[in-house]
């Protein structure tokens, strides 16, 4: 039977979110399964004339059991709100052709004549008019592409995915033997171009490498691509900025480095390539995210900005090539900010205090689109010029506050052991009342080189389900986290508990000193690295009387060898766990479980 492709439906937010509360009824606290049905906004596109903005929205879907996302589109005054697609399986990556008259995004072919629900092939590239009609299959790749983007004649649409299968992996698969050697069972990942017009396929890259992402210049005559051996993020910090034609010829290498590059992409006169990495000028590991130029023709990268204490978080150039627009973590949150690549003058230009996500700059229009979430909104997407005042466009979400009752949420700052700032972020109850001790539930983000912002709760984390059964949670953004500057991250160096548990610990002293939390009732928990400091603490102290460990670290010396991302660890410790003179000692030293074993 034919495959389904996904279709138009227009339909108005509120059939979309029919299963919602209606705002009429009074508000009640929120539940896990809330939370779970709670609609996320993310990739906002601007079309090329200004007047429309494509964005999906992911929904649970309870017989999928997943979240299913849709694309839907609005004009950019806020009106005219319609859903552009309905695929069994979801559509993701909406991109507008460069004449706005159409869009292309990527969506998993149902198997067969499976039902909605049923296992589908790997994504694929769809057409769909911008105005109406059903959308159609425009490749039929052997493996699933990703990452779409238009030339800019609008005839061409590259994408990146993996090379087929050998055939004796087929043949093993086929006899459900599923033994292979870690580390080797991958293929490499190239870049393609299909014919918008007959869906003709044409490979740009081949060879022992793979193409991690890509950006097209704005003429369409170069293309710049960070490659690395093979796709193992564990080897990402060998990916290299390298610059080619557009028909895959003449590639140049531009840095040659131990540092992961990412997010390059060339100047509007193709003269030079922008990109970030967490290092400094000399390309050392393990710094806040920075900025740096480097000559397109090849020559060596400049960091722009030796005195930004900030985390560049994503770049890209100004539509005259003049400056950059730049997204800043500043710790509880990010903002945007345009740079001077000469001189390095810097201006922060947005003052949200919140989360923006999905940020794309529209140079055509010299606009920016972006989802700025809050601890009320889970995410709506906004509209600002450079340097102007961010206007909301969607009110998809707008319900969540309407229908339940939400907790307040500010940021604190602290003093640490050693006297260091720490900030960090504070819950309250529901029926929090001055004056009186709550529960307390510690939170600790991933990362490490991460940090919790003013921002809702993910369903994770379920911080307004906490705040209903009456905790208070603190999310403190310890030493390690981004954001704060390079001293207050690097403080992880050579020793990964060294300040960062005892900013924690400051931080629930603290409460317990303003009389917010009661100090026999805390409980502590984390994902990641948030469970590394979970199982820090509950070796550390026995003040919590209850804790949960998310793929937490026990012992770092057998983690490194079962970890598939372990470059991070090595500037830790000072090396590798099997290196000869191995700093085993700092590796048993920093591990929770040294403490336990010892007991």
């Amino acid at each position: 039977m034919r495959a389904r492709t996904p279709t138009v439906f227009c339909f108005s937010i509120l059939i979309l979110f029919a299963a919602t509360p209606a705002p009429s009824q009074p508000r009640r606290p929120m539940t896990l399964v809330d939370m779970l049905e709670i609609p996320w906004v993310s990739d906002p596109q601007l079309s090329p004339d200004g007047s429309r903005i494509l964005f999906t929205v992911a929904k649970a879907d309870w017989k999928q059991n997943r979240r299913v996302s849709h694309i839907w589109c609005i004009r950019s005054d806020g009106g005219g709100l319609v859903r552009m697609t309905n695929g069994p399986s979801g559509e993701s990556s909406p991109r507008w052709a460069p004449d706005g008259t159409r869009f292309a995004f990527t969506a998993r072919r149902p198997a067969g004549a499976e039902e909605p629900g049923g296992r589908a092939e790997g994504a694929q590239v769809f057409l769909q008019n911008s105005a109406a009609g059903e959308a159609r299959q425009l490749t039929r790749h052997e493996t699933p592409v990703s990452q779409i983007a238009w030339s800019p004649d609008g005839r061409w649409i590259y994408f990146t995915a993996p090379d087929p299968k050998a055939p004796e992996k087929k043949e093993k698969e086929r006899l459900r033997d599923d033994v292979f050697a870690f580390e080797e069972n991958y293929e490499q990942v190239h870049l393609w171009k299909v014919d918008a017009a007959d869906g003709r396929e044409h490979r740009v890259t081949q060879g022992d490498f793979s193409v991690n992402s890509y950006a097209v210049s704005a003429d369409g005559t170069r293309i710049v691509v960070m490659r690395s051996p093979n796709p193992l993020l564990t080897d990402r910090q060998l990916n290299e900025v390298f610059v080619l034609d557009a028909i895959g010829g003449g590639m140049t290498r531009l840095t040659q480095n131990a540092i992961q590059e990412s997010n390059a992409r060339l100047s509007p006169d193709n003269s030079r390539v922008l990109f970030t990495a967490g290092a400094n000028a000399r390309f050392e590991p393990y710094y806040n995210g920075n900025l740096f130029v480097v000559p397109a023709g090849g020559g060596a990268a400049r960091l722009v900005d030796a005195e930004l204490p900030y985390a560049v978080e994503d770049a890209c150039w100004s539509r005259d090539g003049r400056s950059i627009h730049m997204l800043c973590n500043m710790g509880v949150h990010n903002e945007l900010f345009t740079i001077d690549p000469v001189s390095g003058r810097r201006r922060q230009w947005t003052e949200l205090n919140r989360e923006i996500a999905s940020w794309d700059y529209s140079a055509a229009q010299d606009k920016h689109v972006f989802v700025l979430s809050t601890p009320t909104s889970p995410g709506e997407v906004f509209i600002a010029e450079t340097g102007g005042v961010p206007r909301q466009v969607t009110r998809v979400c707008e319900y969540v506050s309407e229908s339940f009752l939400l907790p307040r949420e500010e940021s604190i700052r602290w003093q640490g052991a050693d006297g260091v700032t720490v900030e960090g972020i504070l819950t309250y109850p529901l029926d929090y009342r001055e004056g009186t001790r709550c529960a307390l539930a510690v939170y600790t983000h991933g990362g490490p080189q991460s940090s919790d912002k003013l921002a809702f709760s993910p369903w994770r984390e379920y911080r307004p389900v906490l705040a209903a059964k009456g905790y208070a949670v603190l999310r403190p953004n310890y030493r390690g986290s981004t954001g704060y500057g390079n001293a207050f991250l690097r403080d992880m160096v050579g020793h990964y508990f060294n300040q960062a548990h005892l900013d924690v610990m400051a931080g629930v002293d603290y409460l317990i000193e303003k009389g917010i939390a009661d100090p026999e009732r805390l409980v502590k928990f984390g994902w990641s690295a948030g469970g590394h400091m979970t199982n820090k603490i509950i070796t550390f102290t026995n003040r919590f009387k209850a804790a949960s460990s998310g793929a937490g670290a026990v012992n770092w010396i057998s983690m490194y060898a079962q970890s598939d991302v372990r470059n991070n660890r090595t500037p830790w410790f000072g090396g590798t766990p099997w290196q000869k003179d191995a700093p085993i000692d700092v590796y048993w030293a920093n591990s929770p479980l040294r403490r336990t074993y010892g007991r």
